[in-house]
């Protein structure tokens, strides 16, 4: 038995997605030919399809904390693995993620699939990882790739209509390579984007972002003296699941401004 359907994942045919959501709104599936999709909380004000990072799935503990608090505050937030990481579990052996133009084609099949089901814009976004995942995705760069597939490549790039981008975390560079920036494909973005970024994270510090010239539709919240999962120094007097739930807040009290029909 899969590591999923121990863990309460039902399986169902892509085709059946839409009532078997109907028939269990937060449900967790098992999708045929995709993989695992969790849906948390009610979308009173908004819907995030949002990835993981490159170490740890929808199951991590960042994940489980930040997806639960941000359902707890009407995003509906619906999560799913990439298939190197469905190994990773399946297997209990840590794996390197594909290039990132795979992942990011499996992204546009997840959203492809999923935007047809719900009524409403959906949001995109992700951790670290999937949220740079996410932001080529809004900035229309999957319609190029070579990893794409038939369904969704074309033969000219197209800008993605999706209403906005949530990530908590930006990879700005790999560790240890501060020159290595991965902001070519910003400008291209058209829509909101929130980068919640701890002040101390390894991939961003907030002295390193400040000096970039980032684009205007780009919001940064700072989550004081956390790292890349928020979590501070002791000696801050904070905690993981303060910054967490702070950060939360800044997202769903963004998502509502920019969706004028929501009281």
């Amino acid at each position: 038995m899969s590591h999923y359907t121990l863990s309460g994942y039902i399986e169902v045919p892509a085709t059946e997605l839409k009532a078997a959501l109907e028939h269990q709104p937060n449900g967790a599936f098992l999708v045929q030919g995709m993989g695992p999709l969790a849906v948390h909380g009610q979308a009173r004000l908004g819907r995030l399809l949002f990835a993981h990072g490159a170490g740890a799935g929808q199951q991590s503990p960042f994940m489980r904390q930040f997806v639960t608090s941000l359902a707890a505050r009407g995003i509906q937030v619906l999560c799913v693995d990439f298939p190197y990481m469905q190994q990773m579990q399946e297997t209990g052996k840590r794996r390197p993620p594909p290039p990132i133009a795979q992942t990011l084609a499996q992204f546009a099949q997840w959203h492809g699939l999923l935007d047809c089901l719900f009524d409403g814009p959906l949001w995109v976004g992700g951790k670290s990882m999937g949220g740079r995942v996410a932001t080529l995705f809004a900035s229309g760069q999957f319609a190029s790739e070579p990893f794409a597939s038939k369904q969704l490549a074309s033969e000219q790039p197209r800008l993605v209509g999706v209403p906005g981008v949530v990530v908590a975390g930006y990879p700005f560079h790999p560790t240890n390579a501060p020159d290595k920036l991965r902001l070519d494909h910003w400008p291209a973005i058209a829509c909101p984007m929130l980068i919640l970024q701890g002040e101390r994270d390894p991939f961003g510090t907030r002295e390193e972002v400040t000096r970039y010239a980032l684009p205007p539709n780009a919001q940064l919240s700072w989550l004081k003296d956390g790292d890349h999962d928020f979590k501070p120094r002791r000696s801050s007097g904070l905690n993981q699941t303060v910054l967490i739930d702070e950060a939360t807040q800044i997202a769903a009290s963004f998502v509502r401004a920019q969706t004028p029909d929501v009281e």
